[in-house]
């Protein structure tokens, strides 16, 4: 699709440095859930409540990814990677010491923002870059996204517990040097893109959701979120119900999601032995034993029970790196654009459900309707066999 006219050494540079960017924005992006319990005991507001705020959080995150994506395929400057590092580090940190409800969903929406500016064109930037490699350099950016993710709750956690809400915008220190320092590293980049069509937004989005391929890879995608979406929102409730401090709350999703990293970073290599169509089974199917193993364990087996959780994360994220690289490939002139449906539509249209999910929790039990959520994705796995998949 491109050719990017700088010399191998920049390319490495380039991308080890779009990796660790991407490890540090997802540090705010996982920051708030495992202290929302404690924020909304502080602020008085219920769980539903609590799923309402944090799906607002998931939609000006994510949601409006294609958008910016659009944008940031035809403005190729790095405008999109650095302002959306430096809202998501300043914005988020200081949510937690909001004094009241506003307060705390302005913060929330303009760091999320943040979120949404970053990914698209750091997804799409990375693949040009990466060149030959693409598959294997997404699966480490991917990845790293995913452990600076996990990062976030066991940070936030502690920082919460042993220093207080109030002290929390210290964490933004980290987040604007990285972004300071990506704008001296990260190469200027000219892409030369092979399709000479003009589109708009609309007829870009038309085509990307007329092709069944695609429709097929946003689901699932959207399947692996509402799994992460609801075990990161609902249980840190539960286990603070169950008198759970923040920082073992904090602890508990690290595990899970820092699992989930490994599997999108063993996911090369799962393919292979595998096959690409298994690993999508795999990953859907094997969600419904492991949370039931989870219900079974948690109160009496607490151990076990993080155990079984943190496998569940890492067999959730394992066909994730696949997903993105098949979707890049169906239509590569939008890249960015299909790396904002994939990496960002899905999870925004997966928190518009999330309201219900988290007042269906409250009436009738988190982990009765965890199992139910476990169980969607096991029923769409037929899904799998419509696919047109080739050897990644």
């Amino acid at each position: 699709m491109d050719n990017i006219k700088t010399s191998e050494s920049k390319n490495i540079k380039a991308l080890t440095w779009l990796s660790g960017g991407h490890f540090v924005n997802d540090i705010y992006t996982g920051l708030l859930n495992p202290i929302m319990p404690f924020i909304a005991a502080k602020l008085a507001f219920s769980m539903a409540f609590a799923t309402v705020i944090m799906s607002i959080a998931q939609i000006f995150s994510n949601l409006m990814q294609p958008l910016f994506g659009f944008f940031a395929d035809r403005f190729h400057r790095r405008f999109f990677i650095f302002w959306g590092l430096l809202m998501s580090s300043m914005f988020i940190s200081f949510a937690p010491g909001s004094p009241n409800i506003p307060f705390l969903i302005f913060f929330i929406i303009f760091g999320s923002l943040g979120s949404s500016f970053f990914h698209p064109q750091a997804l799409g930037v990375v693949t040009y870059f990466a060149g030959n490699s693409a598959a294997k350099s997404l699966g480490i950016f991917l990845s790293l996204g995913t452990l600076g993710y996990a990062f976030g709750p066991i940070l936030s956690a502690y920082v919460a517990q042993y220093w207080g809400f109030e002290k929390m915008p210290v964490l933004a220190v980290f987040g604007i040097s990285w972004a300071l320092l990506m704008f001296a590293m990260v190469p200027k980049f000219s892409i030369v893109t092979q399709s000479t069509r003009v589109t708009t937004f609309t007829q870009t989005v038309g085509d990307i959701l007329s092709n069944n391929e695609l429709r097929i890879l946003i689901v699932i995608s959207m399947l692996k979120t509402l799994i992460n979406n609801s075990c990161a929102i609902l249980l840190p409730f539960l286990w603070k119900n169950m008198g759970c401090s923040p920082f073992y709350i904090g602890v508990a999703l690290f595990l899970f999601i820092f699992a989930g990293g490994i599997g999108s970073l063993i996911s090369r290599n799962a393919e292979q032995i595998l096959g690409t169509r298994n690993i999508f089974y795999f990953s859907m199917i094997s969600t419904l034993p492991l949370m039931i193993l989870f219900i079974l364990t948690y109160k009496t087996m607490p151990v076990l029970s993080l155990v079984i959780f943190a496998i569940m994360g890492m067999f959730t994220m394992m066909a994730f790196p696949v997903t993105m690289y098949l979707a890049q490939n169906v239509l590569p002139e939008y890249k960015s654009v299909i790396s904002g449906f994939i990496n960002g539509f899905s999870w925004g249209i997966v928190a518009i459900f999330m309201t219900i999910i988290g007042f269906s929790a409250q009436n009738f039990g988190i982990t009765r309707v965890l199992l139910i959520v476990a169980l969607i994705p096991a029923i769409c796995s037929p899904l799998v066999r419509m696919l047109k998949i080739e050897k990644v």
